[in-house]
């Protein structure tokens, strides 16, 4: 399903974002019309748009396009938030934005996923903070990966430092402990999820993590919003033991997350 203010879209109104891929989004896991995070996708979607429309957005006005899209599901599904603006010109992007919701929907992958092999490779999305429809990049590197005989790819930025994936953020186990990257990234809604859930008990550090330090790394994990915590089992020729009971753990404190009606 792909609506559009609530309404099938057609193909004229999808020509701005198909030639010129200016926009961005936020992506949920919808089940029973409840979400987790609900509020941090609206935050993301607001101040995104704001950064690259100069405009506002009506949270209550994407619950509804959500809940409209999610409405007939007999299962879990993930719900895809796109915002655009169908007038935008080419020449003319300073003109005054009429951001518009995209809102498409596709079944839930089932969870608990299976384990990812990720090759490491150079790139720096621009801009890192926010999530942008432009995908191009990404989908290259993920592509090179996938062809090398990996799963996934891993980014690092042009200081060697490992930062995050194409579509998820990855945490180490150093020490017993959970480590997010330190650097340029997108910070993902069950990345901060997951952190909040755990702070009391077993507080989540950020450093820097140079590629060169990974081997020395006793497990590693991704987390989205659309599998939840997913293992990693390599990262280029180093293989990682599951953290069978890490992973237990953290899937438990992402559980617990309530989960707000959209």
């Amino acid at each position: 399903m792909m609506l559009l203010d609530g309404r099938p879209v057609t193909a004229d109104e999808l020509e701005a974002l198909a030639l010129y891929g200016y926009g961005h989004f936020t992506t949920l896991r919808v089940h029973g019309g409840r979400v987790r995070g609900l509020a941090l996708h609206l935050d993301r979607l607001r101040t995104d748009c704001a950064a690259m429309m100069g405009a506002s957005l009506d949270p209550g006005e994407v619950r509804s396009r959500v809940r409209q899209a999610a409405a007939d599901a007999d299962g879990p599904v993930v719900v895809r938030v796109t915002v655009f603006d169908p007038g935008l010109e080419l020449g003319l992007p300073a003109r005054p934005a009429r951001p518009r919701l995209l809102v498409s929907t596709r079944p839930a992958p089932p969870v608990p996923a299976p384990p990812l092999s990720l090759e490491v490779r150079e790139h720096e999305r621009d801009p890192a903070a926010v999530k942008t429809t432009s995908l191009a990049g990404v989908l290259r590197q993920r592509r090179a990966a996938q062809l090398g005989g990996f799963d996934d790819v891993l980014f690092a930025d042009r200081n060697g430092r490992v930062t995050e994936g194409a579509t998820w953020n990855i945490g180490f186990v150093r020490d017993g402990e959970v480590l997010w990257p330190q650097g340029e990234v997108l910070e993902g809604t069950t990345m901060r999820l997951l952190a909040r859930a755990e702070e009391a008990a077993h507080p989540h550090r950020t450093a820097p993590v140079p590629v060169a330090s990974v081997p020395a790394m006793e497990g590693a994990f991704i987390t989205n919003a659309a599998v939840g915590v997913r293992p990693v089992s390599r990262i280029g020729d180093r293989t990682f033991p599951e953290p069978t009971a890490l992973l237990a753990r953290l899937r438990e404190a992402y559980a617990s997350v309530p989960q707000d009606e959209v």
